[in-house]
């Protein structure tokens, strides 16, 4: 196909996922009440009910900016405790991707969970402006994806999709209040399904979902099993991020290189070169690198640690740090010298989010979403899966990404620097206008590349 021919030699791609079930355990097969134990005791009545729809929230740029802040801290602590469980393994997140997924659940939530979730979140805004900030996000991710000048050959360069979805349980008693909440904040109007009779055939349908807003990327989000009788609410979120570098990295300068593993281990990839002026930075022993992608709206940062302290450099890692190299960066030349590499990774992240501090969403008898339907059903969030994908190559990146919830220029130095990543390092993709994180990754192990 061409549009592979476009991906294989001008770009490359990234993708992300996250996908969550809300369920009863307490319920037979056929989706009937068991009634064991009764709801969990709130009235849906006296909950508290944060209103989200039925007054506008105006968002200004420091309402957007306090968003932002909150969201990338959120970006570095999950970021954390995913590498905690994989130390010696490349991961690659999309926080944008995972946060909007959650916030959809947490439109419904109340009381305990309701603040457990903002708390892990970062979220310092009114709920109303929380809902309004994301959508407001969204459109501008949109409009640097729809700003984009075709090629020659009438392929887009650049490509910025984020869009979501909800998936829920046909005849089933959603709150009104709910659904309109997705409905205008983060266009996700509510599909209905039939899980109670045929779980696996609802499974299909959002996978091919996601498969489809990624260019088939993501395939497989929800893995099988992951839908039951029981699940009542999928809430998806995917991004996909296809760009070209605004220096294209030329062919044939790539040449064969070591690159040492983090755990000591040599391996042979394919380098990169480019001599240009970057935005360049040093700071604390590590080096960081700007490389924009066309129309300079979005860029990767890549960091590399001090020799040896990749580990220890990491551990610290978090949105302050990201703030202080950006604010660091100056115009420099010099040479990058960074390996084409390809991988993909997947994760559960109810473990991670529960060690952050959201536990009761996932425990039955605890959680509290009694903003998402008038039940005596126990609703909680079941299961959250993520799953990414990142391809790097000489002409760009791409990415692409999906969730579920189932519920100015300096003075050039003298001395052109040189930027050689062929150990272990970090990378992230960002908006550059709002500072938002949309992908987060690091690349440590050329074993697992392809």
């Amino acid at each position: 196909m061409k549009r592979r021919q476009l991906m294989a030699v001008s770009s490359g791609f990234v993708a992300a996922a996250l996908a969550g079930c809300i369920g009863n355990d307490n319920q037979g097969d056929d989706g009937s009440d068991g009634g064991a134990d009764g709801s969990d005791g709130n009235d849906p009545a006296e909950s508290e009910t944060p209103d989200e729809t039925e007054t506008p929230a105006d968002v200004d740029d420091e309402h957007l900016e306090t968003l932002v802040r909150g969201t990338n801290g959120f970006a570095f602590d999950l970021y954390g405790e995913v590498v905690g469980d994989e130390p010696a393994a490349n991961v690659f997140a999309s926080p944008i991707s995972a946060t909007l997924g959650l916030s959809m659940a947490y439109a419904g939530a109340r009381e305990d969970t309701r603040d457990q979730m903002r708390e892990v979140l970062g979220y310092q805004l009114d709920d109303s402006l929380v809902h309004a900030g994301f959508a407001q996000l969204q459109e501008q991710f949109d409009e640097r994806g729809a700003d984009g000048e075709s090629d020659a050959e009438g392929e887009q360069p650049f490509e910025l999709s984020v869009v979501n979805s909800a998936w829920g349980q046909s005849e089933y008693p959603f709150e009104e209040g709910y659904l309109d909440t997705l409905d205008t904040h983060y266009g996700g109007g509510l599909r209905e399904t039939d899980f109670r009779e045929n779980a696996p055939a609802a499974r299909a349908d959002i996978n091919d979902w996601v498969a489809t807003e990624t260019d088939d990327r993501i395939e497989d989000l929800l893995p099988e099993g992951s839908l039951t009788p029981l699940t009542r609410l999928v809430l998806v979120n995917a991004v996909y991020f296809m760009a070209n570098w605004k220096h294209t990295f030329p062919t044939d300068a790539t040449s064969e290189e070591t690159f040492t593993a983090l755990d000591g281990d040599e391996h042979a990839v394919q380098m990169m070169e480019q001599e240009q002026d970057w935005q360049y930075a040093e700071l604390d022993g590590a080096q960081a690198v700007e490389l924009p992608y066309v129309g300079d709206e979005v860029s990767m940062l890549v960091v590399l640690p001090p020799e040896g302290e990749f580990e220890s450099y990491e551990s610290s890692f978090d949105a302050e740090t990201l703030d202080s190299l950006v604010d660091a960066l100056e115009r420099q030349e010099g040479t990058v010298y960074l390996p084409r590499f390809e991988f993909d990774w997947r994760v559960r992240l109810s473990k991670p989010l529960k060690a952050l501090g959201i536990e009761d969403a996932f425990a039955q008898k605890a959680a509290n979403f009694d903003g998402i339907a008038d039940t005596d059903e126990d609703l909680y969030l079941h299961e959250a899966f993520h799953k990414t994908f990142v391809a790097v190559d000489e002409s760009g990146t791409e990415a692409a990404g999906a969730t579920a919830a189932v519920i100015g220029d300096t003075a050039v130095p003298a001395d052109p620097f040189e930027f050689r990543a062929n150990r272990p390092f970090l990378f992230a993709i960002r908006d550059r206008p709002t500072g938002s994180v949309l992908f987060l990754g690091r690349a440590v192990d050329p074993e697992g590349w392809r």
